[in-house]
């Protein structure tokens, strides 16, 4: 199809589309003047990321697993591995086995986090809990080698222990620690694990799904996704980064609204619209949203005590 833009627009679109990907992009204020010196040149970013998906669907390896999400747990299963075909079956083999849900925290305290402010939490040494803003956990004085996460986002740091594993809680679900440091996000709508060291088993009562460094697993209405992801990612947000690989806008929006501490109305025409790219978010909402908005394909404004993104197209 002929793109309506010039040639040299559109290269020039597409090498945007490229430097974003890269976790360390850092060119925002050169980007940004790139947009505003002509109208046309956001519209040419939204073609080029547009293009860039489709071609990212046809070269992705490996391509996601998608699992149902059992409804309840069965009785006990032996540890078993699924067999595949070729270096992408092996490398997302996935172990079966099954983990009791253990007794109750008998001295249970909770932390949280307000919007766009983060916190370290240090419990045994080599283990620590880093809490994104709008978060909270629910840790025992007397299990220190458990957490659950209520809600928001955690990265975990943890010394592994054979004789004491560490057990994350995350809604019906329970992450099981073989050594590792990993992120989870955990709202109403998903649950997201990624795993940058060591590895994780998580767990529906019954299966667990073995995450290794560089994968990373979603589930979404009962749907269950693994897919790989670059480990310099996991946990980006600590440093006002976020990376994304076709994500939809409701999540990327959810992360702004976390990591800047200002709540963010996203029109109903960019609810199915997704995202590939990074975003870099340190600094004060009226000058990052601004910025940001127009890779998403929409346009940023204040609105009623916090910001509103809406598509150009909306007057």
């Amino acid at each position: 199809m002929t793109s309506p833009f010039p040639l040299d627009q559109m290269d020039a679109a597409r090498g945007w589309v490229i430097a974003m990907r890269d976790p360390a992009f850092g060119e925002w204020d050169a980007l940004t003047l790139w947009l505003e010196a002509d109208p046309t040149h956001a519209a040419a970013l939204d073609v080029a990321q547009d293009q860039d998906e489709s071609i990212g669907d046809l070269f992705a390896i490996p391509a996601p697993i998608v699992i149902p999400a059992p409804a309840a747990a069965p009785r006990r299963r032996p540890i078993r591995w699924i067999a595949g075909t070729g270096a992408i079956a092996a490398s997302l083999a996935l172990a079966f086995v099954y983990i009791g849900s253990g007794g109750s925290p008998s001295d249970p305290y909770s932390i949280a986090t307000r919007p766009g402010v983060t916190q370290t939490v240090d419990l045994e040494p080599g283990t620590q809990i880093v809490l994104n803003g709008d978060s909270r956990v629910t840790l025992d004085r007397e299990r220190p080698r458990y957490a659950s996460l209520d809600r928001g986002e955690a990265l975990f740091v943890v010394r592994h222990d054979d004789d004491r594993p560490f057990t994350v809680d995350v809604g019906d679900a329970k992450l099981v620690d073989l050594g590792t440091v990993f992120n989870v996000a955990h709202t109403d709508q998903a649950t997201r694990v990624a795993v940058s060291e060591g590895v994780v088993l998580y767990n529906l009562d019954s299966d667990a799904v073995r995450l290794d460094a560089g994968k990373s697993l979603e589930v979404v209405e009962g749907r269950l996704t693994v897919r790989s992801v670059s480990i310099d990612a996991v946990g980006g947000w600590r440093d006002g980064t976020l990376v994304y690989d076709n994500a939809p806008l409701p999540q990327v929006v959810g992360d702004l609204s976390r990591s800047l501490g200002v709540r963010i109305a996203l029109a109903p025409d960019l609810m199915t619209r997704r995202f590939s790219g990074t975003l870099a978010v340190r600094g004060e909402p009226a000058q990052i949203l601004p910025r940001v908005a127009p890779l998403l394909g929409g346009v940023a404004a204040p609105n009623d005590g916090g910001w509103a993104v809406r598509s150009r197209a909306q007057p």
